[in-house]
């Protein structure tokens, strides 16, 4: 019951596309929005690239926030231009499937993170997706963010909601941006790590229910599903240390020494992350030798059942092969109480089988 309303609150609260701040906007474009902060505060209305970058600048303070999903080349190469990003951050935010890292290129910074998702199943099998991973570039400069997002998950919306209601840590800079991006990515990641230990939780409290049965034993496929997600889950998780690592104790342009603590305390959750994949890790392989073990208990006990039979079903055989090679001269076939007297002793014989059997505990 616990379980159930955990999943049922997780559906409410972490719904797979999120269609207040939808992916791209209603003209196609991939820019989903452009707004201005000065002093913390967002200045009313949206307005284009170019617009922004002339107010910011011609003002001296304050930073512009754009966000694309999926841009294309062609739609990115203005903006490239019109910030001065390197040619190779340009075509890694492009370009998806990169590794994550933080680079640093003519003083701007380009970070690379996976952000991953928990799929809502009703009954976890051996071809169910537990875990969804998208990613998130983000280039920082002295004034200007732009976040570019691969996956139909992870809108930063949300982000940019509770960043406004708190404009002290807008006016740090785009640092403080850059590490509430870093948070959530960790954040979300934890979120689909407390989600997967239920699934864990479920497939464990099978393998060993004895009073289900076989029934309940699990099944191999879906414990293997389990590590498979897992995996793709420490895949967007393990490469994110190093570059938290070198947000929190390099100096790095942009990255101010007030905000670097803040780096430092998700480099911490990002550890307590990793340690609980990898006891998740570990659990997985003894609960997947566990029920290998009971699968090869059962398959002794249903070998010894079968040899049992066997042995007691040789004895009629044997003794009806005898009498059926039709010789003449053989012993009580003159006798007339011979027929019921071999039926009598074959049924003595697989009853005293048997009970020997039983008593042994192969039957």
């Amino acid at each position: 019951m616990i379980r159930r309303l955990r999943r049922a609150v997780r559906r409410v609260y972490r719904s797979t596309v999120d269609l207040s701040h939808p992916a791209r906007s209603p003209l196609g474009s991939a820019v989903v929005n452009c707004v201005v902060y000065e002093d913390g505060i967002r200045q009313p209305g949206d307005c284009p690239a170019e617009e922004a970058v002339r107010r910011v600048r011609k003002s001296g303070r304050g930073f512009v926030w754009i966000g694309l999903h999926e841009p294309d080349e062609a739609e990115f190469k203005g903006l490239a231009d019109l910030f001065g990003l390197h040619p190779l951050a340009v075509e890694d935010a492009v370009h998806a499937h990169q590794r994550p890292k933080v680079e640093s290129y003519d003083g701007a910074l380009f970070a690379v993170f996976k952000t991953s998702r928990y799929v809502e199943h009703e009954v976890l099998t051996a071809t169910s997706e537990v875990v969804d991973t998208g990613e998130l570039m983000v280039f920082t400069g002295r004034d200007f963010v732009i976040t570019i997002r691969h996956g139909r998950h992870g809108s930063l919306g949300p982000l940019r909601e509770r960043l406004e209601a708190a404009p002290e840590r807008l006016a740090m800079g785009t640092s403080s941006v850059l590490h509430a991006i870093a948070d959530q990515v960790v954040d979300d990641c934890l979120a689909v790590a407390d989600a997967v230990q239920d699934d864990i939780d479920r497939v464990e409290s099978e393998v060993f229910n004895e009073s289900a049965g076989r029934a309940g034993r699990g099944d191999a496929g879906r414990i293997y599903q389990l590590k498979r997600e897992l995996l793709e889950l420490k895949r967007a998780v393990a490469p994110l240390d190093r570059p938290l690592d070198t947000l929190a104790n390099r100096t790095l342009p942009g990255v101010t020494a007030d905000v670097r603590p803040y780096f430092r305390d998700v480099a911490d959750h990002l550890a307590r992350l990793t340690d609980q994949i990898a006891a998740f890790d570990n659990l997985l392989d003894s609960i997947l030798q566990a029920h290998l073990a009971q699968v090869t208990v059962a398959q002794n006990e249903d070998m010894r059942k079968i040899t049992a039979w066997a042995a007691i079903i040789a004895v009629p055989t044997m003794v009806c092969g005898i009498y059926g090679m039709n010789f003449e001269h053989m012993p009580g076939l003159g006798w007339t109480y011979g027929y019921p007297a071999v039926l009598a002793l074959m049924a003595t014989a697989c009853y005293v089988l048997h009970r020997s059997f039983r008593r042994n505990g192969w039957l």
